[in-house]
């Protein structure tokens, strides 16, 4: 299953009581109430046991989980790192 779909099911299913028309891939978050410190938490959480990664505490900042789109991109390096 794609990330951004697995990530979007988690949030719906745990902070929107499966109402999925809340949020589109851009949404901020925590501009909307969808994610607050506690929230952030639970999707780490489950961020790093689905894919496998771990997550810094220096990469918990907005540029990363503010949105659908740029939670799939923070994953996506974890996941698939550039070679150099």
């Amino acid at each position: 299953m794609e990330i951004s779909v697995q990530v979007k099911n988690f949030i719906i299913d745990n902070f929107l009581f499966g109402e999925s028309d809340h949020f589109d891939e851009n949404t901020d978050f925590f501009d909307k109430g969808i994610l607050d410190s506690t929230g952030i938490i639970e999707l780490v959480s489950f961020i790093e046991q689905t894919f496998n990664i771990s997550v810094a505490d220096e990469e918990l900042i907005t540029e990363n989980f503010s949105s659908l789109n740029k939670i799939t991109d923070y994953i996506q390096t974890k996941v698939y790192p550039k070679v150099t």
